[in-house]
Formats: structure tokens, C-alpha cells, sequence
């Protein structure tokens, strides 16, 4: 890994993109654990008249995250379901770019993550690490280390087959 990160900075392309919402048991333990796990900044809550969480925000880094309780609001239009509800799988998963993958992979897994990839030096030009949060969701954190052009892109990963 290069020694210092802190001069090299996210992609354009991925500075800008689509805010996930994603669905939770605890939205309230949730949001704990992202603090805790990711350094996350809690922006606001909007509590559901039932109890629990009906909406939230949160950053980490630069990037924002929509999370609630699935079960704040039956009556909305729609499905909301929480990974544990699906069987404990997940069809999204959650990539952000950090400074420091490695430091948040060793503080992420102090509060209970699971680390399916430690950090790893990747073809493409990230270092990388694969984790799963405690409410079931995939993340993907990545400290870029440097532009690879698609032609190197393509030699390594023919290299890595």
C-alpha cells in the first residue's frame, strides 16, 4: 500500500451518484454501529408514531445513506424488507470511499462487522475491503491508489485468471 493516501482523492465518477435507502430491524442500533464502526454523522431522524425509526440520514465520509425501520410503516406503498427477513441476503451492496481502508476495516470489525475480504491491494486500483454489517448489509470500502487505464485494466485482470 502507498504510504500516504491523503493527497489522492475519489474518482469523479463516483463523487456524485444515487443515495441508497436501505431497510433495517434496529434502525436506532443501526445508526449506533455506523457511528462506531464507520464514523458516521447522524443528520437527522424522523421517529414513526408506533415507535422506532421511519426515516434517517446519516454520512459517511462524503456519502450519504437513507436508512429506516422496515417495520416503522406498514401502510407505505411498497415492500421494505431487512436482509434478516430475506433469508439474511442482501441484493445491494454498499461501496464508499475512505482515506484509510485499512484503519476503518480494524475499527469496523472492534464493532462486530464481519470481514469477508480484509484489505486488499485490488487490479483495478483501490485497496479494498469486503465487510457485512451486523443488520446483514454488504459493504465495500475502498481507499483509491491510483487511475488504471481500461487496457491495464483488462491485462490485470487477465493476469489475476
Amino acid at each position: 500500500m502507498a504510504e500516504s493516501t491523503a493527497h489522492i482523492v475519489i474518482p469523479d465518477r463516483y463523487r456524485y451518484g444515487v443515495i441508497p435507502h436501505i431497510m433495517v430491524d434496529d434502525a436506532a442500533a443501526a445508526i449506533d454501529f455506523y457511528q462506531r464502526a464507520f464514523g458516521a454523522r447522524e443528520d437527522f431522524r424522523v421517529d414513526a408514531p408506533g415507535g422506532g425509526i421511519l426515516h434517517a440520514e446519516i454520512t459517511i465520509g462524503r456519502s450519504a445513506l437513507m436508512l429506516g425501520d422496515a417495520s416503522a410503516d406498514e401502510s407505505e406503498v411498497g415492500s421494505f424488507a431487512a436482509p434478516a427477513s430475506l433469508g439474511g441476503g442482501t441484493s445491494v451492496t454498499l461501496h464508499v470511499f475512505v482515506p484509510d481502508v485499512d484503519s476503518l476495516a480494524e475499527r469496523a470489525e472492534a464493532a462486530g462487522a464481519e470481514i469477508l475480504q480484509p484489505p486488499t491491494d485490488m487490479f483495478h486500483g483501490d485497496r479494498t475491503v469486503i465487510l457485512k454489517d451486523p443488520s446483514g448489509h454488504m459493504w465495500v470500502f475502498l481507499t483509491h491508489l491510483e487511475d488504471v487505464s481500461e487496457e491495464e485494466l483488462r491485462r490485470r485482470l487477465a493476469a489475476t485468471g
